[in-house]
């Protein structure tokens, strides 16, 4: 257990984890917390990650830190993907180790596990088929990270663990209309729909104002508005996404991610991620999630009838699917004692009550 004086680096901490993860710390008492906007420490700077950890001398450290997106950015822009995450993982833990850090939690993703894998999703499924192509640089930088960390612990003897979320959403998602996760992506598009629809040019307007579209911001013209977003299947009658609607996702509410995170970096030590015996000690990562799995198809219905958009959800089935299924196996998570508390429509509802506030907030501050 860290002591409530313990200094904690978390890297990320203005991302939809980190910022909950820092608020659930400061929440449990924790207040000698120390982070950097991108603009004030680019974790990709080896010199400057290093400068920082002689300054601050954290006591322990969690990775929430990450380049992301969703399957389109996954797609177009592979290099970046994979040089960028490693670059980071590869600065932070080394300077952590370097540092006589107590305590380290790096955050991965289930898409580490391969696109045939057998469903429910355990940790030892790692590595034994092929990974799904649109995110494998993603994945194969993830399954570098945590095979980092589980390498330092077995040749070191370092506390370094490693946490497997699964789809996240919530407070400080990412609503670009091109690079965001799959539900923050349909909210923004299902809520411009139904302004467009119902003829509410000054929310369209808030909207880009808050978050420009390639350019497209509230005081483009109506017609320059209504091509861009025409461009990314939003219409006053009916909303086009990617593929068939038929993969079937677990979504796990970022703030449910933030308390299994600490509960873990708290909690659990490297000795509890494994068999004590084991002749081989590997997949020490843990699974964080629901157990619990809904259709693309259904949960674009659900934010649909939560926004009240009266028009049509279309799918445009030359685009990808992605991974059919991607169910995480909990039991590892679940024994060490931690279980999840917000289900899908609280937390669309939630995240749609977030984003609407966050809208006039920003409005109101212009």
């Amino acid at each position: 257990m860290l002591d409530k004086s313990a200094k904690i680096y978390v890297a990320g901490h203005c991302g939809l984890v980190g910022s909950a993860i820092w608020n659930n710390l400061q929440q449990r008492g924790y207040t000698r917390l120390t982070g950097k906007s991108h603009r004030e420490l680019d974790l990709l700077d080896a010199t400057a990650v290093r400068r920082f950890f002689d300054k601050e001398q954290p006591d322990a450290v969690v990775l929430a830190a990450a380049h992301v997106g969703g399957i389109m950015a996954n797609l177009q822009y592979r290099a970046d993907f994979i040089y960028q995450n490693l670059q980071i993982q590869q600065n932070v833990i080394g300077e952590s180790f370097r540092h006589g850090v107590k305590k380290l939690l790096f955050l991965g993703s289930t898409c580490i596990y391969p696109r045939e894998a057998p469903q429910p999703m355990k940790e030892d499924c790692l590595l034994t088929s092929s990974l799904e192509y649109t995110n494998e640089p993603y994945a194969i930088a993830k399954i570098a990270g945590l095979k980092m960390c589980e390498s330092f612990n077995l040749q070191y003897g370092t506390n370094y663990i490693a946490v497997m979320p699964t789809n996240l959403y919530g407070p400080n998602d990412n609503f670009h209309l091109e690079n965001s996760h799959v539900l923050p992506a349909m909210i923004r598009k299902i809520h411009l729909a139904k302004c467009l629809n119902e003829n509410n040019w000054e929310a369209v307007r808030k909207d880009l104002d808050l978050r420009p579209a390639e350019g497209v911001k509230g005081n483009n013209s109506q017609q320059e508005i209504l091509e861009k977003l025409v461009r990314f299947g939003i219409t006053p009658d009916h909303v086009t996404l990617w593929g068939t609607g038929t993969p079937l996702r677990e979504f796990l509410w970022s703030e449910d991610m933030a308390d299994a995170s600490v509960h873990v970096l708290l909690n659990v030590d490297f000795k509890d991620t494994y068999t004590t015996g084991s002749r081989e000690v590997r997949n020490c990562h843990i699974n964080v999630g629901t157990g619990k799995e809904v259709s693309i198809r259904d949960v674009a219905e659900k934010i649909k009838n939560e926004i009240g958009f009266q028009g049509e959800l279309r799918w445009d089935t030359s685009k990808p699917d992605g991974t059919l299924r991607k169910l995480t196996d909990v039991s590892k998570l679940h024994a060490l004692g931690w279980h999840h508390k917000i289900d899908i429509d609280e937390g669309i509802h939630r995240l749609y009550d977030w984003y609407l506030k966050g809208i006039c907030i920003n409005h109101q501050t212009e």
